[in-house]
């Protein structure tokens, strides 16, 4: 009997035969009990009475597969006599329950790094049902766009692998529909979280957003000399960065309150007599382990101001000259420099 047989539908059970004549023939039918099944007859045309077994409630195989019977028939004798016959009901699947994930939402945390092809999640789903009726497979169902290229579930066991490289700088966290269809087309359904967890994977990130240069030599100490942005997209210690100035210059890092942007400032004063230009390499951390480096190499080069005099290579100039020396005569030639540079640095004399 098929389990989405209605109530009231009646099976025609086999009449029993008496050889005997008159009242001893005359046959009654009795039922063991079951709240499931009950006992009617139906007269038949000749007189005789067809037992038939009735369907009182809906049957349920997964509850119940099958059914243990009797039916008794007895004779109108005295003393009376029975014959017995075992019923045996089998009850037929119906593909009445749709595949049921063991859980409504899976999560998972996945490396970014993790290699594709990568098993990381499986997912459960059961039915009820028998043969093909619970035979589950697994799809993808509701999915984002660009999910597919990165995740794959087995159809089979329902595995879920990477399929693609993932990025947490990029996207952090996916959410997305699965489907478990049975043999006879119902689904089930359930959701998966995947976040992505954050590796070392980017070095932190230099940018010169200004650069005063040159710089007048005779500039105080705190002028602005550059403005950086320091940048590392990982999350957590990876994207903590530490800045250091290598070099001998005269500079130092100031950072901004958000910490992303570093200010070079000078520390002493500058002098572009003892050096006109400075080379100095920026190098940012990160606090990852290992540890990412950043670097950026700055120049500096130094704006002369007048702040040289003149000095002649000698203090005092002694000459002696004959009193007839004629008018004109070169009698000395003295000589000045000025370290300073271009118009600073040319002399005059008087």
């Amino acid at each position: 009997i098929g389990e989405l047989i209605p109530p009231g539908t009646r099976f025609p059970l086999e009449m029993a035969r008496d050889a005997d004549v008159g009242s001893n023939s005359l046959l009654t039918y009795e039922l063991s009990s079951s709240p499931s099944f009950s006992l009617a007859l139906r007269q038949s045309v000749d007189g005789s009475k067809q037992p038939e077994l009735l369907l009182e409630r809906a049957l349920d195989r997964e509850k119940q597969s099958s059914f243990e019977l009797v039916l008794t028939a007895v004779d109108g004798g005295d003393p009376a006599r029975s014959g017995t016959v075992q019923v045996r009901v089998n009850v037929t699947d119906a593909n009445d329950n749709p595949p049921v994930f063991s859980k409504s939402v899976y999560e998972a945390r996945v490396a970014e790094n993790l290699p594709e092809g990568s098993l990381f999640l499986r997912v459960l789903a059961t039915d009820a049902d028998a043969g093909s009726n619970g035979l589950v497979s697994y799809a993808l169902g509701n999915v984002p766009d660009g999910v597919p290229l990165l995740f794959s579930v087995d159809s089979e066991s329902g595995e879920i692998r990477t399929a693609g490289p993932l990025d947490f700088e990029e996207t952090s966290k996916y959410i997305f529909g699965l489907l478990a269809t049975d043999g006879g087309g119902l689904t089930g359904h359930c959701e998966v979280q995947i976040e992505v967890t954050d590796e070392n994977d980017n070095a932190p990130e230099i940018t010169i957003l200004s650069l005063s240069s040159p710089v007048p030599e005779d500039a105080p100490i705190g002028t602005v000399v550059a403005l950086l942005n320091v940048n590392d997209p990982d999350s957590g210690e990876n994207g903590e960065v530490s800045c250091e100035l290598s070099g001998e210059a005269p500079l130092s890092i100031v950072s901004s309150s958000g910490g992303s942007y570093k200010v070079l400032v000078l520390a002493k004063a500058l002098d572009r007599e003892e050096a006109a230009s400075h080379e100095l390499v920026l190098r940012a951390s990160d606090g990852g382990d290992p540890a990412r480096t950043g670097t950026a190499r700055i120049r500096v080069t130094v704006l002369d101001a007048n702040d040289n005099a003149p000095v002649f290579s000698q203090a005092e100039y002694t000459v002696r000259v004959p009193e007839d020396v004629p008018v004109g005569s070169v009698l000395v030639t003295v000589t000045a420099t000025d370290a300073d540079e271009g118009l600073n640095g040319q002399v005059k004399y008087s």
